[in-house]
C-alpha cells in the first residue's frame, strides 16, 4: 500500500463531474489497483475512489505532479500536486481476512443451500463473494432477476448495517451487477439497526437457525 499526503486537488469526469478545491489530504494506492482520497473528518469514508480495476499514470515533464486514473469504463480521477508532504510504501502481504463467528459462518452456508427463504424465485450467485473491501456473504438474484447482497449476522447492529452499506455503495458502481439491494439477516435485529437498515433501502430478515438446519419446533402449534 502507498500512502501519500498532499496538497491537491482532485477532478473526476465520468457520468458525472466532481471536483475538490486544494486542501491537505490523504491518497490511498492500494495493490489492487484502487485509489482512494481521503479528509481527516469522514471517519472510513473516502472524498472520491476509483475502484479496479483502473490504472494509474503519473505525470512527467509539463504533466509533472498530475496523476491520472482510469478505470475500465473510461471514467478518470485527475489528482493535481501541489505539495507532497509524506510519500511511502509498505507491503501488507495477503490478509486472513474477517474470521467470523461460528454460528454467523453455520447461517451463511445454511441460506446459501436454502436461499429460497429469502423469497420464492430466489438463485444464488455465490457465497463470499469478493470485493475491493471484502466478501459480501452471499451475492444472489430475486425472482425477477435483479441482484441481491445480503449481509449475515447472529445479532444484527448498526455496524452490520453500515458495513452493508458499504458494499452496495461498490457493487453498484458495477454495471453487470447493478442495481444491487441489500438485505441486512440475523438471527436478532436491533431496533436501531433496523431503522437505519429501512432508512436506507435495505429489507431486514430475521433467521431461524434451528429452522434453516431443518429442526422442528417442538412446540405446540394452532393451524
Amino acid at each position: 500500500m502507498r500512502l501519500v499526503i498532499a496538497r491537491c486537488s482532485v477532478d473526476y469526469a465520468g457520468r458525472l463531474t466532481a471536483h475538490l478545491p486544494s486542501a491537505p489530504r490523504l491518497i490511498l494506492v492500494k495493490a489492487d489497483g484502487s485509489v482512494s482520497i481521503h479528509a481527516d473528518d469522514r471517519a472510513y469514508k473516502p472524498l472520491n475512489w476509483m475502484s479496479p480495476p483502473c490504472t494509474l499514470k503519473e505525470g512527467t515533464g509539463d504533466q509533472e505532479g498530475i496523476w491520472t486514473v482510469v478505470n475500465k469504463a473510461g471514467e478518470k480521477l485527475i489528482i493535481t500536486m501541489e505539495e507532497v508532504l509524506h510519500d511511502s510504501s509498505h507491503e501488507l502481504g495477503v490478509d486472513p481476512g474477517l474470521i467470523k463467528d461460528g454460528v454467523e459462518a453455520h447461517l451463511q452456508e445454511l441460506l446459501a443451500d436454502r436461499i429460497d427463504t429469502l423469497g420464492e424465485g430466489y438463485t444464488l450467485i455465490r457465497r463470499e463473494y469478493m470485493t475491493a473491501i471484502g466478501p459480501v456473504d452471499i451475492l444472489c438474484r430475486d425472482a425477477g432477476g435483479a441482484t441481491v447482497a445480503v449481509e449475515i449476522k447472529r445479532r444484527g447492529e448498526i455496524d452490520g448495517v453500515e458495513q452493508l452499506t458499504r458494499y452496495l455503495e461498490l457493487l453498484n458502481r458495477d454495471p453487470h451487477l447493478a442495481p444491487v439491494r441489500g438485505v441486512f439477516a440475523a438471527q436478532e435485529i436491533k431496533p436501531q439497526a433496523r431503522v437505519l437498515a429501512t432508512d436506507r433501502g435495505m429489507e431486514c430478515v430475521v433467521l431461524d437457525y434451528d429452522a434453516l438446519r431443518g429442526i422442528e419446533d417442538d412446540k405446540l402449534r394452532l393451524f
